[in-house]
């Protein structure tokens, strides 16, 4: 037993010194993510329940961004795709688990009607994105946005109203996730830590699919439809034509994550197809970069804690939309591509302090270190002054003319 210890840290002492000889690369970035997201599962019940629902809103954005960042229309309909996994797995799980446990046994059951009703949510929004896909396409820009937000709605009001008692109205349709015996082993599909590691597998297939799709030729099309759609269709591209499958593409994957939610939240609700469901995604696109394919992920990571983080002050949970408010224009102000773009010229900044460090000691790097931060709040200071003067000149302007 101690050989195979000492075997053990051995290696980990090896794999560390090549890591800091050699760079760290894609791959062992890789293998340490997975190994991270792995032992996460072992932490705290809420914060492993938290974890899982940051990584279904972050599937979520990335699916909207597919849509939005890589394709230029801005939805704020998506909601209504998430709901549609959430009912479809919903609905299956109220109505058809009796039935799958007759034909099949209580053991399997469980397992086997969340893959049933996990498909029929997806197929259930595929049907939905088709028509309503095909009719906002037609539309560009804020009329794009404000169809997908009218049909959003539509889809909350038919929910609220519980059609043949689909939906059971305001109240959502549980989702009761039971026990599964498989192979002599049993546990509870709904435990937070097997349905952390159910997420955690669905979520990372989904998001490699996601990421295979934006560096296809299909990407390639959608990102030059989103520079210049007229460019892109003097070329040769069906523009209407692709952004009609990039959003069923899109709705598909929002879906998957509604599917998901519902598990976690052991609930479908209609809250799942607001407006302020999609608003989420948006938000999270806004702050993490919606040009980076990580951007979605990072941007949920921070909107999720952030927003937990506040959660834990009465104070501060009380005006907690201040605070967002406050994040998002500093966003928008400082920070055009996002948190990741942030991270990106941080990294290029470092990289000068480096090279200024090895080539003038650490002297110089100190005096750039404080010149580039003088630099930079000179310049914050003065774009907050050219913005404060144009709000007053024209807030004066209108005062002069309602005076005439």
């Amino acid at each position: 037993m101690s050989t195979q210890d000492n075997s053990i840290g051995a290696r980990i002492g090896t794999f560390g010194r090549e890591a800091v000889q050699n760079g760290w690369t894609r791959e062992r970035f890789t293998l340490l993510g997975l190994v991270g997201l792995v032992l996460i599962g072992l932490g705290p019940s809420f914060q492993v329940y938290l974890f899982t629902e940051f990584m279904i809103i972050a599937l979520f954005a990335l699916a909207f961004n597919l849509l939005y960042g890589y394709t230029g229309l801005l939805s704020f309909g998506h909601a209504l795709f998430f709901a549609g996994g959430s009912y479809g797995l919903a609905i299956v799980i109220r109505d058809l688990q009796p039935t799958i446990a007759d034909a099949l046994g209580s053991g399997v059951a469980p397992l086997v009607t969340f893959v049933i009703g996990g498909l029929v949510g997806v197929l259930l929004v595929v049907l939905i994105a088709i028509p309503v896909g095909w009719l906002s396409v037609r539309l560009e820009e804020i009329y794009f946005a404000l169809i997908t937000l009218a049909f959003g709605m539509l889809g909350y009001s038919l929910i609220v109203q519980n059609p043949a008692g689909l939906t059971n109205g305001t109240d959502g349709v549980l989702v009761l996730l039971g026990f599964v015996e498989l192979g002599g082993l049993e546990f509870r599909l709904g435990d937070r830590r097997v349905y952390y590691y159910l997420t955690l597998t669905i979520v990372l297939a989904s998001t490699y699919a996601l990421w295979r799709i934006v560096n296809s030729p299909f990407g390639t099309i959608c990102k030059s439809i989103r520079e210049s759609p007229d460019r892109a269709a003097a070329l040769g591209v069906d523009v209407r034509y692709h952004r009609w499958m990039t959003f069923i593409l899109s709705a598909v994957f929002v879906g998957v994550a509604g599917v998901l939610i519902a598990g976690l939240a052991s609930v479908a609700s209609p809250y799942h197809s607001h407006w302020t469901q999609s608003a989420i995604a948006v938000v999270a696109t806004v702050i993490g970069g919606a040009t980076f394919f990580a951007g979605p992920i990072v941007g949920a990571f921070i909107y999720l804690y952030v927003r937990w983080g506040i959660s834990r002050y009465p104070a501060l949970e009380a005006h907690w939309e201040f605070f967002f408010g406050v994040m998002l224009i500093l966003v928008v102000l400082y920070f055009k591509q996002g948190a990741v773009g942030g991270l990106v010229m941080l990294h290029a900044w470092l990289l000068e302090v480096q090279t200024v460090y090895e080539r003038d000691g650490a002297g110089a790097a100190a005096s750039f270190v404080g010149d580039s931060i003088t630099t930079k709040l000179r310049n914050a200071r003065d774009v907050i002054v050219a913005r404060l003067r144009s709000v007053w000149n024209r807030l004066r302007s209108i005062g002069q003319r309602g005076a005439t």
